[in-house]
């Protein structure tokens, strides 16, 4: 397994599918990342602000594993990072096996608790007609996977660069599986 790290960090202040790439991003307790549209302590994705405004951001910070994009390249699918929305491109570590509360150090100073997994939508077949199939599929009992990444919601607050280590701390027994947010 490679070293957990950072592979890139992504934030964009106007609703747009895509963020662009940044030199480095900071986040910021409690809050999110600072200047990214969906910073804050009330929801601010648009389907969750149009069910209920007053909810909880449990959306803060998006990451994704670069192995995804490696994956859905196999299958003729050109992704690079920030391109599925995301906030931190991760390598090296299994993100979609974290369970529910696992804190994740970021650089020297920023922590994320994991609060679930992306939900995927169709603005991915927007982006690319296809991808979604290829991020969502059924595991071997049937059960649905989603591969889009997980959330999170900012602990501490810090800057995270490209190549930053990534530490995990695991929540106390029993573990919870991530689940939508």
């Amino acid at each position: 397994m490679n070293k957990a790290q950072v592979s890139a960090v992504s934030s964009n202040g106007v609703y747009s599918f895509t963020k662009p790439n940044r030199e480095s991003i900071t986040l910021l307790a409690g809050l999110g990342v600072e200047g990214d549209v969906h910073a804050g302590v009330t929801v601010k994705h648009r389907s969750r602000v149009a069910q209920d405004p007053t909810q909880p951001n449990l959306r803060q910070v998006h990451l994704i594993h670069r192995e995804l994009f490696d994956e859905v390249a196999d299958r003729g699918f050109d992704v690079a990072p920030g391109e599925l929305g995301e906030n931190v491109t991760t390598e090296g570590i299994d993100l979609l096996a974290l369970p529910t509360g696992t804190l994740l150090g970021l650089g020297a100073e920023a922590v994320v608790e994991v609060t679930g997994l992306r939900n995927p939508c169709l603005q991915i077949d927007n982006f690319r007609s296809g991808l979604l199939k290829q991020v969502v599929g059924r595991d071997k009992a049937g059960r649905l996977v989603r591969k889009a990444g997980i959330m999170g919601v900012v602990h501490r607050g810090g800057t995270i660069h490209p190549g930053d280590a990534i530490t995990v701390t695991l929540p106390a027994l029993p573990h919870v599986p991530l689940k939508r947010v």
